[in-house]
């Protein structure tokens, strides 16, 4: 079954919002458009609560972007984004949610980061989507979103581990690049371990 995994596709990831990604909106007609290919669209959506222990401004002294350890695992600090029920955490405007068949929540422990739409960082819970998409005969994923370095990149690689075929459309993501050259070196990292890298 062709598959399409959407990676948080949400208002604060867009310009203009809490982290926003640069280009970020560019993808969405560009998304729309691959929508019809494919006979299951699934998406993932960051869902924290307010007091999430990723968010530098839950740690007074300390400045976005900085590193810490939270709950004995490394955790670079983010501006307050995509909170449970705002407006922010929305899918962004113009995105075809019609199509979307099932979307997966992550982020909702205050006490771990979840970049991956398949785990929480260390990998100590799971989301229920690999399970589910296993249950739905799926075995090829083809994966777009934001950002290429961090949710789209630790989705990429937990659907690997899970056996999955991965496909990177890479015109259809975004990155971060906090540092020159994160986002070459993620999609780097992609390859290696295994998916296509698609135009």
């Amino acid at each position: 079954m062709k598959t399409l995994l959407l990676i948080d596709i949400q208002n604060d990831f867009m310009p203009g919002g809490a982290l926003a990604v640069s280009g970020g909106d560019e993808i969405i007609p560009i998304v729309n458009g691959l929508m019809p290919q494919y006979e299951l669209v699934v998406a993932t959506q960051d869902w924290h609560p307010a007091e999430h222990g990723s968010f530098a401004a839950n740690h007074p002294g300390r400045n976005v972007f900085e590193q810490i350890d939270l709950d004995s695992l490394p955790q670079t600090l983010w501006p307050v984004h995509c909170v449970q029920n705002t407006g922010g955490a929305l899918f962004a405007p113009g995105l075809d949610t019609r199509r979307i068949t099932r979307v997966f929540t992550k982020g909702m422990n205050q006490r771990i980061d979840s970049y991956s739409g398949f785990y929480d960082n260390g990998h100590r819970a799971s989301t229920g989507m690999g399970e589910w998409l296993k249950a739905q005969g799926v075995t090829e994923l083809s994966i777009a979103g934001v950002a290429t370095d961090y949710c789209v990149k630790f989705t990429v690689l937990d659907a690997l581990k899970e056996g999955f075929q991965v496909n990177l459309i890479e015109s259809a993501c975004r990155g971060v690049n906090l540092q020159p050259g994160d986002v070459a070196s993620a999609i780097g990292e992609m390859k290696a371990a295994g998916a296509t890298i698609q135009g």
